[in-house]
């Protein structure tokens, strides 16, 4: 008997068939609970994931603003991701775009995927020879789905928790529902990696693509929580300044609805980083320079800023937005001595040094009118 006969006859033996997908030699499957879902209001798309399985969100989580979002698993035919958001951004919905990219696969029955659409429906699929327990649910904005699950248990109380935490942000949303699966058991095998993905239109790092939030803990012992401290960090400091950016842009394109809803966020992304960290003087010296650069609260402001200088004496940043609001408060003296301090911290700034010559010139001219 041939070397090749042989070996047909052992698949048939064992019942993979021709078309099996579970061999020794493979990469082992990607056994996890996950979450794609969307908030249509704040055009934010994403995935959250967890898993025993080194580095998940290398694999799982796919998205794209305005377009929909991917969770591939399982024995993860990873083509789904982009080939799903390609159909989607074509207008295909979720259920119509999950059928296609499944009938063009021959191992669908090993897969597990799930998808949400720009439009915010939801769909999931599980193949028969996914791993036990395993399946999914889905609905109006989110599309649940895990396998080598404790129990059935795992994905209702993620439902529970996703529907639960409604008008809170996407990235807390979709934190709190794996953080729920896994309070239910998780993945029967433990605990590995976790990842967090969610697209938003030009909210990435300076604004040059929707890579709003991109976290990931590649190998830990309680990963869930390591990625909700990642969380915290990006959020006190990146952040703020993107919903700021995102604010300004839509107020000056005439959206003063999406402008005071993303300058209200980045108000509440300073106050929450003030609560966790109170003695962070870059949370407070944020919003202080927050609130004078939109000439709001000034008094607030002043009295954040004078905090943060407690806290960071020597620091120009913080010397730069008290001379700031001393200046915008019409206190010319004050906003200049605190700005030559500023330069004499960082005296290669150039911007400093113009805001020092700001500060110098109407100084200046007020001294003029009062001769």
């Amino acid at each position: 008997m041939g070397q090749g006969i042989v070996c047909l006859a052992m698949a048939a033996w064992l019942g993979l068939g021709s078309g099996a997908v579970e061999t020794r030699t493979q990469e082992p499957p990607v056994a996890t609970f996950s979450i794609a879902a969307c908030d249509t209001l704040t055009g934010e798309w994403g995935v959250a994931v967890a898993s025993r399985f080194l580095a998940v969100g290398s694999v799982v989580p796919w998205a794209k603003a305005g377009v929909g979002a991917v969770a591939t698993q399982a024995f993860a035919n990873t083509s789904f991701g982009p080939d799903g958001l390609k159909l989607l951004e074509k207008g295909a919905p979720s259920s119509r775009a999950l059928g296609q990219i499944l009938a063009l696969d021959s191992q669908k029955e090993a897969r597990q995927v799930g998808m949400v659409d720009r439009h915010g429906n939801g769909a999931t699929h599980t193949g028969e020879r996914c791993q036990g327990w395993a399946g999914g649910v889905s609905g109006k904005g989110f599309a649940i789905q895990g396998n080598l699950l404790a129990s059935k248990e795992v994905v209702d109380a993620m439902a529970e928790a996703f529907l639960g935490s409604e008008g809170n942000p996407l990235a807390e949303r979709l934190l709190v529902t794996i953080a729920a699966g896994e309070e239910a058991g998780g993945d029967r095998r433990g605990k590995q990696s976790a990842a967090l993905l969610v697209a938003k239109d030009k909210a990435g790092y300076g604004g040059f693509n929707d890579r709003y939030i991109d976290l990931r803990v590649d190998d830990s012992s309680d990963p869930i929580a390591d990625l909700r401290h990642l969380y915290e960090l990006h959020a006190k400091l990146f952040l703020p300044a993107v919903h700021s950016r995102l604010g300004d842009a839509a107020l000056r394109e005439g959206d003063r609805e999406r402008g005071d809803m993303e300058l209200s966020r980045a108000v509440q992304l300073y106050r929450d980083a003030i609560r966790r960290w109170p003695n962070d003087a870059e949370a407070k010296n944020g919003l202080a320079w927050f609130f004078v650069e939109h000439r709001v609260n000034l008094d607030e402001a002043m009295s954040l800023a004078r905090e943060a200088y407690k806290i960071s004496p020597e620091s120009w940043q913080v010397l730069d937005t008290l001379a700031e609001i001393y200046f915008t408060k019409g206190q010319l003296e004050q906003a200049e001595k605190l700005s030559t301090k500023a330069v004499e911290a960082n005296p290669e700034n150039i911007y400093l040094q113009q805001q020092s010559l700001r500060f110098r010139t109407a100084l200046a001219k007020q001294r003029d009118l009062n001769e």
